[in-house]
């Protein structure tokens, strides 16, 4: 059994809109700061959009949230835990984050496609 992470839609969309909220920030004002157009914030928010990579990085910083509090794998977080806990900087600790959230995003990515070509069977 293969154990994998995936970025939960849910908590991707609960987090943006609560983060965006926390902020007093509308739609537009976040496509502003993120270049992220106000509809597909709006359809993220509803949990019909997933973000692209450097999209969803953009999010993170804007809205001060991590990609890795979006994960829905104990095992891959404890992986990730104990991964950063042996790095030395913050130079590594970053590389681990982005490694991670590229693997997280990866994985999201081959989901959707697998999805959409059984739906267009």
């Amino acid at each position: 059994m293969t154990n994998t992470a995936t970025i939960s839609m849910s908590k991707l969309a609960k987090t943006v809109s609560e983060k965006r909220r926390v902020l007093a920030l509308t739609q537009s004002d976040l496509q502003n700061l993120t270049g992220i157009n106000r509809l597909m914030i709006g359809r993220l928010e509803k949990g019909e959009y997933l973000p692209s990579l450097p999209q969803l990085n953009k999010l993170t910083e804007v809205l001060e949230f991590s990609i890795n509090d979006l994960l829905e794998d104990s095992h891959e977080q404890n992986v990730y835990i104990a991964m950063r806990g042996a790095a030395k900087d913050e130079n590594e600790i970053a590389g681990i984050e982005q490694l991670f959230s590229m693997m997280s995003f990866l994985k999201v990515q081959a989901v959707l496609r697998r999805k959409l070509a059984n739906g267009a069977n």
